[in-house]
């Protein structure tokens, strides 16, 4: 029998902005090369002039996402890191505050770690990291309240979710991404 086709690898480049503390990336780096092997943390730099959204002193998420977009190769997606407030237009909100974003599938995503709760950040925004990273490799929000992809419904559930679900897991699975366990 034929063994099926390994989709070739991806490498997930971590880009941080200037704001962000190295410490807070090295972890978020960590965090995704337990379930993703090839992650190349790059140079911190400074957000996209265009990004600013002046009127409430943040980033709008979409803004950035194209950026780094732009910047991205074939067989590479990109995740920006950031402690500042991020947004983007949801329904009739035209400046809706998130913790992070990405499109499915998508070159890039963005996460932010201005929104989580102080005492154990670090967990969070790893969680909000492979969120984002799961978008972009095709995966939708999942409605078990366990999984890293439940939608955050306008709160932060990140201390409630465990894991990808069995479901989650098999489809990053097919996309060459690791777990000890499943």
């Amino acid at each position: 029998m034929k063994e099926p086709e390994q989709k070739s690898a991806i490498t997930i480049l971590v880009q941080p902005f200037r704001d962000i503390k190295p410490e807070k990336v090295e972890a978020v780096a960590e965090g995704i090369k337990k379930v993703y092997p090839n992650v190349k943390v790059l140079e911190a730099r400074d957000f996209p002039e265009n990004a600013y959204y002046k009127e409430r002193n943040r980033y709008r998420a979409d803004s950035i996402i194209k950026f780094l977009s732009n910047k991205t190769k074939e067989d590479f997606i990109t995740i920006g890191l950031t402690s500042k407030d991020i947004s983007v237009t949801k329904g009739k909100v035209k400046d809706f505050g998130v913790m992070g974003l990405g499109y499915r599938p998508g070159k890039a995503c963005v996460a932010s770690s201005f929104r989580l709760n102080k005492e154990n950040l670090d967990e969070q925004f790893y969680k909000i990291a492979i969120h984002e990273l799961g978008h972009t490799q095709g995966l939708s929000h999942c409605p078990e309240k366990m999984c890293f992809m439940r939608s955050a419904e306008g709160k932060n559930p990140t201390n409630e979710e465990t894991d990808f679900c069995k479901k989650c897991k098999t489809f990053l699975i097919s996309k060459n991404w690791k777990f000890s366990s499943i």
